[in-house]
């Protein structure tokens, strides 16, 4: 009888150990970058130590063990497309700045607001997508990686 309570605990261990792990979820990646407001810009930074705008959304999703491309425009390209009313956090937003392509990105969070590492003197920090302001004037899509069977079809 002495063995009974052993091989219920081995056969609860196994069960456990066997459970497919949840798949990653928006909220962590919009989590991760919120953690990291303050840290500064660094062109071409893509550690805690400094990041640009594409190596900020690449590690964050890193992090959440999805792999994106490094460039913003290679990311818009890859990401699965979502339409900006249906935006959820950890979404990626991608913005024409200058007058030709994708040159930037940022984790959206919800509520219109997103996270980006906008240039060189500034920190990692919140934008904002409502109104009429800078960002929602040059937000061009936006695009998902972390949930790909509810993302919109690709291009």
């Amino acid at each position: 009888m002495r063995a009974a309570p052993a091989i219920a605990a081995a056969l609860l261990i196994a069960a456990c150990s066997s459970l497919p792990a949840p798949p990653p979820g928006g909220a962590a990646i919009a989590q991760a970058a919120t953690a990291l407001i303050g840290t500064p810009y660094q062109f071409g930074g893509a550690d805690a130590a400094g990041f640009d705008c594409s190596g900020l959304a690449r590690y964050v999703h890193e992090r959440a063990g999805v792999a994106i491309p490094r460039t913003a425009a290679e990311q818009q390209r890859a990401a699965h497309p979502v339409p900006l009313k249906q935006l959820q956090p950890g979404d990626l937003v991608f913005f024409r700045i200058r007058k030709r392509g994708i040159d930037h990105v940022g984790v959206y969070t919800g509520a219109g607001r997103f996270i980006h590492a906008p240039r060189a003197g500034l920190a990692v920090r919140y934008g904002d997508l409502r109104g009429d302001g800078f960002y929602a004037r040059r937000v061009v899509s936006a695009g998902r990686f972390w949930d790909r069977e509810t993302a919109a079809s690709p291009r």
